[in-house]
């Protein structure tokens, strides 16, 4: 961790989004082959930074299972700490190795949280209830589909096959380490792989009204902090900033993430590529 001085940020971290890796062919704006160069790049510049931890917000693939025997071992080469929250495209693998996804990155459990100092990170799984996580065959599939087509009857914009939700027990989780950070004085920063404001968009998570009442309770979250949309995004609702980092993936020879430096009563964003520079004030 560096030093308190006025100067210097407490400490820094670095952001990545929607790699979204395939050994295919491009596709509209995606260039899905020129990640794996895109990523080597980003790695050996974020090495260069003094970093507490690296986080992707998901998607680190696009497709196949395969995939991550590419990237996973470019990605290792950071130096930092290594985090990964999971995407709707990082379960586009075939349905026998769906539940091998998580393990693959890594990760003993599917949402998580983590601190450094007085700050307290937490990354969320989005995909719980999905048209892709589960096998077609299972209830949860079914309970998915059913929640789905309701988004449909009901014209929401974010009713989309590559949107998911969260259920109602990872948003009781949250809220008691929402409660337990509060309580221990700690400021929180939230990573999703969907963004949830402004409410309406249709890259959001499929119960982003209900995520984002959980969110406006607490007075401890400095931002929520996704990707998924890959033209990125900021706003801010109740303090919090949500911003969402632009996905690699996109144009042939430009790159996209982040480096954070955190601030007593700011949080500095550095971006790299297409992904903008912002300052965030902090309450």
């Amino acid at each position: 961790m560096k030093g308190q001085d006025v100067e210097m940020p407490v400490f820094s971290f670095g952001l990545i989004a929607d790699v979204q890796y395939a050994n295919v062919e491009p596709a509209g704006t995606r260039f899905y082959r020129e990640s794996l160069e895109k990523l080597k790049a980003c790695v050996e510049d974020l090495n260069t930074h003094d970093l507490d931890f690296v986080i992707q917000v998901g998607d680190l693939i696009d497709r196949d299972f395969a995939s991550f025997d590419d990237l996973l071992p470019i990605y290792k080469k950071l130096n930092a700490p290594r985090y990964h929250v999971l995407g709707n495209h990082d379960y586009a693998v075939s349905e026998n190795r769906l539940t091998d996804v998580p393990k693959r990155l890594g990760l003993k459990r599917r949402h998580y949280d983590f601190a450094i100092g007085s700050w307290r990170f937490v990354a969320l799984d989005a995909n719980e209830i999905s048209l892709y996580t589960h096998p077609k065959t299972s209830d949860a599939y079914r309970e998915s589909e059913a929640i789905y087509d309701e988004l449909v009857a009901r014209d929401a914009p974010n009713a989309k096959p590559w949107n998911g939700g969260m259920r109602t027990e990872q948003l009781n989780w949250l809220r008691k380490k929402l409660d337990a950070a509060s309580k221990a004085g700690e400021r929180v920063i939230v990573f999703n792989h969907f963004p949830v404001f402004p409410l309406g968009d249709r890259h959001n998570l499929w119960n982003d009204a209900e995520l984002m009442e959980v969110l406006d309770r607490f007075d401890c979250i400095a931002a929520y902090i996704a990707g998924h949309n890959h033209d990125g995004g900021y706003a801010i609702a109740n303090g919090i900033h949500h911003l969402t980092v632009m996905g690699m993936v996109e144009t042939e020879d430009t790159t996209a993430y982040a480096v954070v430096d955190v601030h007593s009563d700011h949080l500095e964003v550095t971006g790299f590529g297409r992904e903008p520079s912002r300052v965030l004030g902090l309450k």
